[in-house]
């Protein structure tokens, strides 16, 4: 998969109209919801900045990943949900304002964390014949712009302008969704005669750290003692990511085709595996 006018000028633009339309829907409450639910807020932030990480490591060993498809995995761990996420939990019945309130919440930190880790997973994976860097600084700064800064105006729009706020954050939201669906249909079919191949390479870990990540955020969630719909937004948030995210990291930012191939196949998977985990905690 080749950096072209996909990589490089439609996925940036998609993901800061797919953030625009998440900061349309998004309230000061949503923000200070933390300090009216602090478990259920601490336990979702702590399963997806650490638990989905160290999930996926393991599943990078027992699958024994490439550094580079390693890296790449690690990047859809990294990533916040979205307005997928969000969606989902809707549809399975999950607390939505908690669910918004997560992706709002770490879609703040994720800007400054997504370039430190996976700067630091390179340093470990990649070694020096790989030509791949990460500029910390200038990708904080491209992440800021295309991930808070329309989140910003979103927020200040649906302030002013409520009632077109209320018109058009639900025509967004399904547009980010499409829109995800139509940038993966375009990659496979440019890599058709490679997608089995990328299956075979990434399509179990892929799946693994799905069908994990959604089934432990639930468990946990359990355990704390948490009622049921606060569990399923948390495993929802933890298990769907941000996968036009992901691209961008991997394909605009980094400029490597290998690292987006697990991007492609979680973001293919994880609706399957969503839909199957929405059906079975409201069967």
């Amino acid at each position: 998969m080749k950096a072209d006018m996909l990589t490089q000028v439609i996925l940036p633009l998609s993901l800061f109209i797919i953030m625009l339309g998440m900061g349309l829907s998004l309230k000061r409450a949503d923000f200070t919801r933390v300090f009216s639910q602090p478990k259920a807020v601490l336990i979702g932030i702590s399963c997806q900045m650490l638990l989905l990480p160290m999930v996926a490591c393991i599943l990078i060993a027992l699958f024994g990943l490439t550094a580079e498809l390693a890296v790449g995995l690690l990047i859809i761990a990294f990533c916040p949900g979205g307005a997928t996420s969000n969606m989902m939990s809707y549809l399975a019945k999950g607390d939505l304002a908690l669910s918004i309130s997560l992706t709002a919440l770490v879609s703040l930190i994720t800007p400054f964390s997504i370039p430190l880790l996976t700067a630091l997973a390179m340093s470990f994976l990649l070694d020096t014949s790989q030509q791949f860097s990460i500029p910390i600084v200038k990708t904080i700064l491209q992440l800021i712009v295309i991930t808070i800064v329309p989140v910003v105006m979103g927020m200040i729009i649906h302030h002013k302008y409520p009632l077109f706020s209320a018109k058009t954050q639900q025509p967004i939201k399904v547009f980010s969704i499409v829109f995800l669906f139509l940038i993966i249909a375009g990659i496979v079919a440019k890599n058709w005669h490679d997608m089995a191949q990328f299956f075979i390479q990434t399509g179990l870990a892929s799946f693994a750290l799905c069908s994990l990540s959604l089934t432990l955020g639930y468990v946990i969630s359990n355990l704390s003692n948490l009622n049921k719909a606060q569990a399923v937004s948390i495993s929802i948030e933890v298990g769907i990511q941000n996968g036009t995210l992901a691209l961008v990291v991997a394909g605009t930012l980094l400029g490597s085709s290998v690292m987006t191939i697990p991007a492609v196949t979680y973001s293919l998977l994880m609706f399957i595996i969503g839909g199957m985990f929405s059906w079975w905690v409201n069967r």
